[in-house]
């Protein structure tokens, strides 16, 4: 029996967008992330989307001029999207358009086997080696940072300094604060050239895994009813 795949379309409480696809546990491999990313295209606002990649491989969409970030593992694709920014050149760098999206499954162990070579010594101590999801929200912010940088070979360990990890926040911008009564944000100081760039940090679970957001503070926000 075939199992469908199921498309989500939500605000976030950062004011970034987020679509996500699950499901299709029946598929594998290269053949789910095929017709994820075609679930995806097809729901477009008002048309089919395509993807394209600038040459330093960063994702964009065709006609549009928001910044957009993917993610996928197994069983999710997310896709988070910036308002437009047409004063802005999407293949470049800009603090208005920086932002990075990583997901990753909330028990996958194998992070804990390779934290030595994302994490240099202060943030080895900042994150418990006994703590799976620490090492593991630690793992997805090196990851979504570096796709804010659009830097080339930014080393992991010493271009990226975690200086606060972000708790596990709710989904959507409407939730029930007795349960979470402080959004926990995160914070990376991520290296451009000679200059230092600071980027938030946040992160919520869907469908077994963690979802982490790495932007910059300037960066061009929707309003929470996106």
């Amino acid at each position: 029996m075939e199992t469908e795949f199921i498309y989500w379309r939500h605000p976030s409480i950062p004011g970034i967008k987020i679509e996500e696809v699950c499901g299709g546990e029946d598929k594998s491999g290269k053949l789910w992330r095929e017709m994820a990313y075609q679930v995806y295209c097809e729901n477009g606002k008002e048309a089919y989307r395509e993807i394209g990649h600038y040459r330093n491989g960063s994702p964009f969409l065709f006609g549009e001029e928001s910044r957009i970030s993917i993610s996928h593992t197994d069983r999710l694709l997310v896709v988070a999207t910036l308002p437009a920014t047409p004063e802005v050149d999407l293949s470049e760098f800009s603090r208005r358009a920086a932002m990075g999206v990583d997901a990753e499954s909330a028990d996958r162990e194998q992070v804990l086997k390779v934290r030595d070579r994302f994490l240099n010594e202060e943030e080895l101590n900042l994150v418990p080696a006994s703590d799976l999801r620490a090492n593991i929200l630690a793992w997805t912010s090196k990851e979504a940072c570096y796709k804010a940088m659009l830097e080339e070979g930014l080393d992991f360990r010493e271009g990226i300094r975690i200086e606060r990890l972000p708790g596990i926040s709710p989904a959507v911008p409407v939730y029930d604060k007795n349960e979470f009564p402080v959004i926990e944000y995160g914070k990376a100081v991520c290296r451009k050239g000679e200059e230092e760039v600071e980027l938030t940090l946040f992160s919520y679970e869907t469908e077994g895994h963690l979802v982490t957001l790495a932007y910059s503070p300037q960066c061009a926000k929707f309003s929470k009813k996106v």
